[in-house]
């Protein structure tokens, strides 16, 4: 298919258009995740994510009486459960000696397992509008809708104007949370404005990609991006140039090869780039480090040999 003939068609516009913001407000957000050493922390929010659209859809079904599959209840119910999956993981961690990884491991099975049985009570309920609620467990990008893309531009963007409000202060309590205690900036208060930010970068996702994927759009583009640069701001907008080239690119490709899912094809080639960081980088790549090791070898080598001349001579 040509790239004249894909944009041509409104649906394809929509998938490309919606896993782009996916991916730049994913990447963006996802840096400062992996900045705290707590990339697993998407995959709670994501696996949250799966029972807080299903209460969002019995609450719209049941009490609201409206369409179960609206988006932006969707995404605010994945949301809260997704913040509190959070909250419920540092939790654990405040008040017991166990560890955040493991924390987040308790919180990750624990939603995920509610959201299972959450999924086998709604789809043996016989409610209206069911069908394609699965979608959410693997993603379905070729069922976004232009309302699903509004959505996702507008909670991405404000999602993005909190990072650019806060990023003093999300940057010095990622680098020196000491430091930002004794400059007055709460740390609870910052850690909770910014894993809502992750929150959201997160759950915007889960329609098109999946929950099970989404944890790749959060932490592969900060992984490649940090191969480039050592400083807080150009890591994050190439976060954000790799996630939104990255999801659009393997949007593409999965509507250009046919019969093959949006999602897994778009990890793919997320993963595809960071290869390339990880061995073209100027820096940190491995092929950078293995010629400095060799020319390291060579410098000790000839250090080695003029010492041993000059003690021949002496």
């Amino acid at each position: 298919m040509s790239l004249l003939e894909f944009w041509s068609d409104h649906t394809y516009r929509v998938v490309f258009l919606g896993t782009a913001v996916i991916g730049v407000v994913a990447g963006c957000l996802g840096a400062f995740a992996y900045l705290r050493k707590q990339s697993l922390m998407s995959d709670v929010i994501s696996h949250a994510a799966f029972p807080g659209t299903l209460v969002a859809f019995l609450a719209a079904v049941l009490v609201l009486g409206v369409d179960g599959r609206n988006m932006g209840l969707l995404v605010m119910g994945a949301m809260v459960v997704g913040a509190a999956a959070v909250g419920f993981a540092h939790l654990i961690t405040a008040i017991s000696p166990i560890r955040v990884d493991t924390a987040m491991a308790i919180s990750l099975t624990l939603f995920f397992g509610a959201g299972m049985l959450m999924m086998r009570v709604i789809s043996n309920s016989g409610l209206v509008g069911i069908g394609g609620i699965q979608d959410y467990l693997f993603g379905n990008a070729s069922v976004m809708t232009r309302a699903d893309l509004t959505t996702s531009w507008v909670v991405g963007g404000i999602a993005l104007v909190v990072l650019a409000l806060c990023w003093k202060e999300f940057a010095l309590r990622s680098f020196d949370p000491h430091h930002a205690e004794v400059l007055g900036f709460r740390g609870k208060v910052i850690d909770a404005v910014m894993f809502t930010s992750v929150v959201v970068a997160t759950v915007i996702g889960v329609k098109a990609v999946g929950l099970v994927l989404m944890v790749a759009f959060v932490v592969t583009p900060p992984a490649a991006a940090r191969q480039w640069t050592r400083k807080l701001g150009p890591m994050v907008v190439l976060s954000g140039i790799f996630g939104g080239l990255g999801s659009s690119l393997g949007a593409y490709l999965s509507i250009a090869i046919g019969d093959v899912p949006t999602g897994p094809v778009i990890v793919l080639v997320l993963f595809a780039v960071f290869v390339v960081s990880l061995l073209c980088s100027p820096q940190r790549s491995v092929v950078a480090a293995a010629m400095r090791r060799v020319r390291a070898r060579r410098r000790l080598r000839a250090e080695l040999l003029a010492e041993n001349r000059e003690q021949v001579r002496a």
